[in-house]
């Protein structure tokens, strides 16, 4: 079954953020909707919509299967997103942004009390850190990408 944006958006909430409360949601919401509607660089050539944005390959560990050769428990399939889930996608998807995350195109959770400054390469500036991810906002030489 094919799930529509809205599905996989609140999917990949749940899986991505689900443990980090209302706001590392919404963060992670913000971030793919960014992505979506970014009009330069690598985001800005892929097709404007959600689903583009999620199965872009080697972006998010919930959409894979296998990581290292191992059975990816928890991906966007084994996700049962609560209606919390689908707020946050609602949200989102209506054009509602967290402020202080500014146009973050990325995050990752360092596992370590400390983000680096710079994530991946040069290509994003840290902003801020919500619960165990730290986000990030492009920088100049990400239109090069």
């Amino acid at each position: 079954m094919a799930y529509s944006d809205r599905e996989l958006l609140a999917r990949l909430v749940e899986c991505e953020a689900g443990g980090e409360g209302e706001t590392g949601m919404k963060a992670v919401a913000s971030v793919v909707m960014n992505r979506v509607n970014i009009t330069y660089g690598e985001y800005g050539r892929l097709q404007k919509n959600i689903r583009s944005i999620v199965f872009q390959p080697g972006q998010f560990d919930c959409v894979r299967e296998s990581i290292g050769g191992r059975v990816n428990m928890q991906n966007i399939y084994n996700m049962r997103p609560t209606q919390v889930n689908y707020d946050v996608a609602d949200w989102a998807i209506a054009g509602n942004r967290l402020t202080n995350l500014g146009f973050a195109l990325w995050y990752f959770n360092p596992f370590s009390p400390t983000c680096r400054e710079y994530f991946p390469s040069n290509v994003g500036r840290f902003v801020i850190r919500i619960g165990n991810h730290c986000f990030y906002n492009p920088t100049e030489a990400y239109a090069d990408t």
